[in-house]
């Protein structure tokens, strides 16, 4: 038996929608928010609140700027949020291997 505890998974990624958002900002760049409303197939607000979840938690940055005078904002996997999003799939994969 291994000793995989599965409550050391991180609370802030273990959500369907934050899973998603560190999903896909991982395999990008970056990504802007009608992006990942769309990859993510969630509502404004609840992508917005997600997201701001995981920028409180240092995960995800963001960049707000201006295109032809419409807001546009762009978000990144920050280094943390790399780190911890390794860690949770390491952590996954030992609750696979058992």
């Amino acid at each position: 038996m291994s000793d995989f505890d599965y409550q050391q998974l991180d609370d802030i990624i273990h959500s369907r929608i934050r899973l998603a958002i560190m999903s896909v900002l991982v395999s990008v760049e970056e990504a802007d928010f009608v992006f990942l409303r769309e990859k993510v197939n969630a509502t404004d607000g609840n992508l917005s609140t997600h997201i701001k979840k995981l920028e409180s938690a240092g995960y995800v940055a963001v960049n707000k700027s201006f295109e032809n005078r419409k807001p546009i904002s762009r978000y990144i996997l920050t280094q943390k949020g790399k780190k911890a999003f390794e860690i949770y799939i390491q952590k996954l994969e030992s609750l696979l291997k058992k």
